[in-house]
């Protein structure tokens, strides 16, 4: 129970009445937290008196538990109001994947195109200057034309497509391109997890869903899920920073996934993102000693019914990818709820 300013004032008001012992302190009654007046030594012999400043602040400490008592109600409103901006945002977020998941079961083909899409508009990142990343900067023209992004515009227009009824159905605003890219790599990411379950299961698709979901990693795409407010860049991001991935050595893709901060591990979790042809980039990635032991984990882990080592590890990976670089709102796309006047209602 909080300290109450009402039960504190009394033994205030009562000050010169008060018998002081040869303590050096004495405690100002609270009911939970001891208050403190030390005593000073006066110019009177054989008296202890309270200096007046000593006085006022018990009684400003007194009125500080009041308020603090006093404010649980401006916590709960401020909880409720967090709630309802989590609710908000979880909701519109489960709105776009099921825009994407639709988009992308009808163009099935575009799915390693997406995500080398989500990949090369993050992989610009450069930590010296803290520029580029998942800035969504690959929409515009001088960069989806780049080399490095040569027959990318198909899963480009895809999305641009899926921002549209997005914005449609939006309360909270237009939704950015440095959210839905990233959001259509994870939904392409699932897509692939999904189709590897399904052929597991024979191709019956029913059966397949089952099993990813019995034993899929759903689960570990709350961190991603977290990221969810990044701002689109206004202009394109410098050129020379996207290695052409069809014609890159192993050590060109090393080289580049270090810059960002990874390694061998990463850039073998990643093979999906860097063509077209998963199995021919595998294949030139076991050319290197240290990227193949990566390789041959996944590839082993893929064959499992559940493949949890290789989904955790992409799932980290792409998360990671998703947020370098970007200050994250965390209060996107929420709107303020309509209040309901009780006294308008009709019963």
């Amino acid at each position: 129970m909080g300290a109450s300013f009402l039960s504190t004032l009394p033994s205030l008001v009562s000050v010169p009445s008060l018998t002081i012992s040869t303590t050096p302190t004495i405690r100002c009654p609270s009911h939970a937290v001891a208050i403190r007046c030390h005593k000073m030594d006066t110019d009177v012999p054989g008296e202890n008196v309270l200096r007046r400043r000593e006085v006022l602040k018990c009684f400003g400490a007194a009125v500080g538990m009041e308020l603090l008592a006093s404010s649980g109600s401006f916590v709960e409103m401020a909880s409720a109001a967090d709630l309802i901006q989590r609710r908000q945002r979880s909701e519109f977020q489960s709105s776009i994947r099921q825009t994407l998941f639709a988009a992308i079961k009808g163009k099935p083909e575009l799915v390693p195109y997406i995500l080398t899409l989500a990949l090369n508009d993050a992989i610009t990142y450069d930590k010296a200057t803290k520029s580029g990343g998942p800035n969504g900067s690959i929409r515009f023209s001088s960069e989806i034309s780049r080399p490095e992004n040569k027959g990318l515009s198909a899963a480009l227009n895809l999305i641009e497509e899926a921002k549209e009824e997005i914005d449609s159905y939006s309360k909270g605003g237009p939704i950015s391109f440095a959210d839905l890219i990233p959001y259509a790599g994870q939904s392409a990411v699932k897509a692939t997890f999904l189709a590897s379950a399904i052929r597991k299961c024979g191709g019956n698709e029913q059966k397949g869903s089952l099993l990813y979901s019995a034993y899929g990693s759903s689960g570990q795409w709350g961190l991603f899920d977290r990221q969810f407010g990044r701002t689109d860049s206004q202009e394109p991001d410098p050129e020379g920073r996207v290695p052409q991935w069809e014609k890159a050595t192993v050590q060109e893709m090393k080289d580049k996934f270090s810059s960002i901060g990874f390694g061998p591990r990463q850039l073998a979790v990643m093979s999906a993102f860097l063509g077209p042809d998963q199995a021919a980039t595998e294949a030139l990635l076991a050319t290197d000693p240290d990227v193949t032991p990566w390789v041959q984990k996944y590839q082993r882990s893929r064959e499992t019914v559940s493949q949890t080592d290789y989904e955790v590890d992409l799932i980290t990976t792409l998360t990671k990818l998703s947020s370098m670089g970007q200050q994250i709102n965390y209060e996107a796309y929420t709107y303020p709820v309509r209040k309901i006047e009780l006294s308008k209602l009709k019963l």
